[in-house]
Order: structure tokens, then C-alpha cells, then sequence
């Protein structure tokens, strides 16, 4: 059976990504501070704040290799100029830069041929007016991933980032954003959850096998403007 890493497996677009691989047959480690609302027989959650360092290190320790890692994790926080906080901003840097390079650090080495790392990252990695720091740590997303890809293309690893826009999730709802609401893409909508766990799935299937190093964007067009 296959085995999946999955950070924020309890809620939002970690929880739905981790419902579909154990619907098409992976076994799953799922990361997260508080349990997720669900139980299957082929799950396994452990409880970690994964923005912190040493206690990823450490719950990592006894962890076997997995065959995909997917890093879900992620918090949201918009602030202008002039009120940018530092530690907000080690916080979102932490918990989506400094986690993937942990977990990538521990396992891509001894990954096995036709593994996967996806990141997930966001649609405003280029930069957007007021949420400064968030697209930072997303912008250094990319860049990371592009890096492992080079690295581990030899080893037949792929790694990509999957760049959602605004998406139905509970994040959207999360204090820090008030400044900086979501906007409605040109399709008229919000991107579902199920969406973009769509495109990590094929991701880690066969037909992707030759993708890796790409910044993969589901806006409904948010970023044709």
C-alpha cells in the first residue's frame, strides 16, 4: 500500500486531500495540531504543531519514508505597510517555508524512485497589495521547489507547487484577513476544496510522472487581471 505524508490534515483543503487519497487506496500519516473529524482504518494522525522546528524533527524521527508528501499547512494573515508584524510574519514563515524544508530535508534523500513532494502554495506567490508577507513565504515556496526538482530529478522524485486562489475553505474565515478579503474570480466563484485536490491527485499519479518543478495555478482566472 502506498504511503502519503499529509500536513493540516484536520481541516480545509489538507483534510479534503487526505479523504482522497484514502479513498483511492493510500495509507496516511496526517500532521496537524488538533485531531481531524474523521476516522479510517488505513489513517494515522500525529499530533504536531509542525511550525515548530525541533518537534517536527522529532515526530519525523520514527517516521518511515513515505512514497508522496504533501505540505497542506498553511494560515493566512494581511497587513498594509506600517502595520507589519514581525512575529506574524516569522510565524507564516515557519510554519510554510521552514516546515517544508524539514520535511524534505528528512525524506527526499531516501525517497524512493516516483515519489512526490507537493507544496501547496498560492496564486498570489508574484506578490499582492497588502498581504506582503504571506505571498513571501508563498513565493518561497516556488522557489524551493524548482531548487528540489533540479536536485532530485535524477532520483525520478518530482516536486511541484499546486497555487490555489481563494478557495471555500475554513481559512478564509481566519482573524488577520479583515484588510484583505478575498476577491470573486472571473468565473464568478470561489475555488472548491474537491478542485484542487483534483490536480494533487493527478499530480501523484502516473500521468504526471514527467511534471516537476512547475508552479501549477487554479484561480478561475483571478490572476488574468
Amino acid at each position: 500500500m502506498k504511503q502519503a505524508l499529509v500536513t493540516g490534515a484536520s481541516s480545509g483543503i489538507g483534510a479534503a486531500i487526505v479523504g482522497q487519497l484514502l479513498a483511492e487506496g493510500w495509507q496516511v500519516l496526517g500532521l496537524s495540531r488538533s485531531a481531524p473529524p474523521f476516522a479510517h482504518e488505513a489513517f494515522m494522525h500525529l499530533a504536531v504543531d509542525v511550525s515548530d522546528r525541533q518537534a517536527l524533527v522529532d515526530a519525523l524521527s520514527s517516521v518511515p519514508t513515505p512514497q508522496a508528501i504533501i505540505h497542506a499547512a498553511g494560515v493566512m494573515a494581511a497587513a498594509p505597510l506600517g502595520e507589519l508584524d514581525a512575529l506574524r510574519g516569522e510565524t507564516l514563515w515557519r510554519l510554510h517555508v521552514d516546515a517544508a524544508q524539514t520535511l524534505a530535508n528528512r525524506f527526499a534523500p531516501v525517497m524512493s524512485r516516483g515519489g512526490r513532494i507537493i507544496l501547496l502554495g498560492s496564486r498570489t506567490s508574484r506578490g499582492a497589495a497588502g498581504r506582503s508577507q504571506y505571498t513571501a513565504t508563498k513565493a518561497a515556496l516556488v522557489a524551493l521547489a524548482r531548487s528540489w526538482a533540479a536536485e532530485l530529478a535524477a532520483a525520478g522524485i518530482t516536486v511541484n507547487v499546486v497555487a490555489p486562489g481563494a478557495t471555500d475553505t475554513p481559512m478564509l474565515h481566519q482573524p488577520g484577513r479583515e484588510s484583505s478579503p478575498p476577491k470573486t474570480p472571473p468565473l464568478g466563484r470561489l475555488i472548491k476544496p474537491q478542485e484542487v485536490v483534483s490536480l494533487v491527485s493527478w499530480l501523484l499519479s502516473e500521468g504526471a510522472a514527467a511534471m516537476t518543478g512547475q508552479e501549477l495555478v487554479m484561480c478561475g482566472g483571478a490572476s488574468l487581471s
